[in-house]
């Protein structure tokens, strides 16, 4: 259960990923990054680990896109 979970949460992070990738828009990572971590918490007490691997994943790309936009754009 908790591994859908984590899943659903970073689908949710996704959607706010993807758009956030646009310049200008990099602030939206900001909001994104706190749904992440919600979900790699969730996702590391499942009993497996595809949820929170998905999860690191999506951490991945928003840390590059805020490291290549200076934190902001």
């Amino acid at each position: 259960m908790f591994n859908v979970l984590s899943y659903i949460i970073g689908i949710i992070s996704l959607v706010i990923v993807i758009p956030a990738t646009i310049p200008f828009l990099g602030w939206a990572n900001w909001i994104a990054l706190p749904l992440i971590v919600i979900g790699l918490i969730i996702g590391q007490i499942s009993s497996s680990d595809g949820g929170r691997n998905f999860c690191l994943v999506i951490l991945l790309i928003a840390a590059v896109r805020l490291t290549l936009g200076g934190g902001i754009f």
